[in-house]
């Protein structure tokens, strides 16, 4: 069975962002996995524009070069790690402008999520969860939380030096738990895809 192509999206464009770190320790956690071959995939790389098309790409093809570059590139893979910022209880504007920028890409595939902040950035996970209901996505059911004192630690901002190796007993258990789970509907989805392509080829 060949590996799951996993893209391990960073949702903030801030120049002061801290998503890197974690984004880079749970693709090193990922990559562990013989089941998985993932990469970073930031958002800075695209230059979208806001969502500006007649429709989604559910009705009609969208015009704007960068916006087809972003759903060639999203369309690569089995599944997904979002790394998660929290801004005012939800997700990222930029994240939520990349996602409205596709549709048809996101279908049936599954997601993780690695959330920091101060409560861990439980709120946007739970934000970007409900998201991807209306986007035919499956969910796990574990999630990584940075949050509290663990956050203000690992993030130089607030003078932070320790890395997210250091607080791994805080949040290993869920890092496994969400890539196993990531592992499992990752290869049921993809199954199911390609079951469906064989169906609609013999038709």
């Amino acid at each position: 069975m060949s590996k799951l192509k996993i893209g391990v999206i960073i949702s903030s464009t801030r120049e002061a962002r801290f998503g890197e770190i974690p984004a880079k320790w749970v693709l090193e956690k990922a990559n562990a996995r013989p089941e998985i071959d993932a990469e970073i995939v930031d958002l800075r790389d695209f230059d979208l524009p806001f969502f500006n098309e007649v429709a989604s790409n559910a009705w009609a093809p969208s015009q704007n070069a960068n916006a087809v570059k972003w759903q060639e590139k999203i369309s690569e893979f089995d599944g997904y790690i979002f790394v998660v910022a929290e801004y005012n209880r939800a997700i990222t504007g930029a994240l939520k402008n990349a996602i409205d920028q596709a549709y048809t890409n996101w279908n049936k595939k599954a997601f993780g999520a690695v959330g920091y902040g101060s409560v861990g950035g439980a709120r946007a996970v739970e934000n970007l969860r409900t998201i991807g209901v209306e986007l035919q996505m499956v969910s796990t059911r574990s999630a990584v939380h940075i949050a509290g004192a663990d956050f203000m630690a690992v993030h130089p901002g607030f003078g932070g030096t320790k890395t997210l190796d250091d607080i791994e007993a805080a949040i290993g258990n869920s890092t496994a738990d969400m890539l196993d789970q990531l592992i499992w509907w990752g290869h049921a989805t993809r199954a199911a895809r390609e079951a469906e392509a064989v169906r609609a080829a013999a038709e």
